[in-house]
């Protein structure tokens, strides 16, 4: 991305129709279709084991997809994968994008400035002077930090605390923060409300809605979406005719998935599939098959 892209980042527009996946053994999900604006909180919903993160994975250019089309930020997919990747970025996203336990606040937040610096800016920005460099660093440190509500002083050891030492809604902001250094154009992540207290719960979602009326898309796996979101529903390998499935990624990176989706949103639903579906094992044996990001 250029450098005006990065002082005004604006979210970018999701739209997928009759987009599907399918792996040697069954669909991960297929049928799917909606429009997000840009800015807009969507949220995939289901239980575990139902397509939600190959869902999510597909949107954002890290899996490729065998059925119909989408587009983010108007670039189709699957066709550039490479070009949605640069305008997106992942949160916690576990087999694919995760914190490292052993690494403090500070280092996973001084890693990812040192590789967006390295990876995405531009050639006059790595010319500039070390001192200046850092300065720059650590702004979007900063930026990302509170737009990501991470109160690093009230840490048990403020940045010098170990990730296997957060409370897990703590885990969430810093997987957030990491993400947003990259001041991307949409942000995902996965497994949002897992293991989270109710009102732990309400403050993710309020930090994602903030997000997106700043002008970010967001797309945020859950098991249950809020009322106000853009909601995507995907089924679980119950559904009817229910065959044993998996699903291979032939793209860069992949997570556990599940079956077909169905979407009671913009007052359009896509129907599932009833001819495949996806279990638990067949998306431990695509995660198998598969890197990391």
């Amino acid at each position: 991305m250029g450098t005006e892209t990065e002082e005004q980042p604006h979210g970018a527009a999701v739209v997928a129709d009759g987009f599907g996946l399918k792996g040697p053994r069954g669909w991960a999900f297929r049928e799917v279709s909606f429009r997000a604006e840009p800015g807009t909180l969507v949220a995939i919903e289901g239980p575990s084991g139902s397509g939600r993160t190959c869902l999510l994975l597909a949107l954002t250019g890290r899996m490729r997809t065998k059925e119909g089309h989408a587009e983010v930020g108007g670039l189709p997919l699957p066709r550039r994968m490479a070009a949605v990747r640069r305008i997106s970025a992942l949160g916690q996203v576990p087999g694919v994008s995760e914190l490292d336990p052993a690494f403090t606040v500070a280092e996973h937040l001084r890693e990812r400035a040192l590789l967006q610096r390295r990876y995405d800016g531009s050639v006059r920005a790595l010319l500039r002077r070390p001192a200046e460099r850092a300065a720059t660093a650590r702004t979007r440190i900063d930026e990302a930090v509170r737009a990501a509500g991470l109160d690093l002083d009230a840490l048990p050891k403020g940045e010098r605390t170990s990730v296997r030492d957060l409370e897990r809604l703590e885990a969430l902001r810093l997987s957030i923060a990491l993400a947003l250094i990259g001041r991307p154009r949409l942000l995902a992540l996965d497994d949002t409300d897992m293991k989270l207290s109710d009102a732990d719960r309400a403050e993710a979602w309020a930090l994602l809605r903030s997000l997106a009326a700043s002008g970010t898309t967001v797309l945020a796996v859950c098991s249950e979406a809020p009322e106000d979101a853009l909601r995507i529903t995907t089924l679980s390998g119950g559904s009817p005719a229910a065959d044993p499935g998996a699903r291979e990624a032939a793209a860069e990176d992949t997570a556990p998935g599940g079956t077909a989706a169905d979407r009671p949103a913009v007052g359009e639903t896509a129907t599932g599939d009833t001819t495949d579906a996806t279990t638990e094992e067949g998306a431990a044996d695509a995660l198998a098959e598969t890197g990391r990001a």
